[in-house]
């Protein structure tokens, strides 16, 4: 039960680093003018799906945006469908991803055109050494 407190704790702060992190990238504090969508490259109930939600509660809980965070799973061709969105809607503000090591093996795999290179100037935090915003 202590270990659930520590976790929710300290994945609370890492949001909130994380979020603070991203509008701190500009000069002048950004707010999001529609909601936000939190794309998945992966089904439901996987480790970045679960990450996201709880970074989304988190963040309705503690009203950290004034607009809603939605989570949008996109694991069609193990998440070459996410990553294509993501990388199709560069400088959209209103879309991160949330991602696991499937960001470096799905183009291997398929031959998606999609490498992590293409995520350079979009807004991308470390969280953990596998989860970017």
């Amino acid at each position: 039960m202590r270990f659930v407190s520590l976790f929710k704790r300290s994945t609370k702060t890492v949001a909130s680093v994380a979020l603070a992190g991203s509008f701190a990238a500009h000069a002048a504090p950004w707010q999001p003018t529609k909601n936000v969508e939190f794309v998945v490259p992966a089904g439901t109930g996987g480790g970045a799906d679960q990450m996201a939600r709880l970074i989304q509660g988190i963040i309705t809980k503690n009203k950290l945006m004034k607009t809603s965070m939605v989570v949008v799973n996109k694991g069609g061709g193990a998440g070459a469908e996410g990553f294509l969105e993501i990388k199709n809607a560069k400088g959209d503000p209103h879309k991160i991803v949330i991602t696991l090591s499937n960001m470096f093996t799905t183009p291997l795999a398929t031959g998606v055109p999609f490498n992590w290179k293409d995520m350079n100037g979009q807004r991308h935090r470390p969280v953990k050494a596998d989860v970017w915003f």
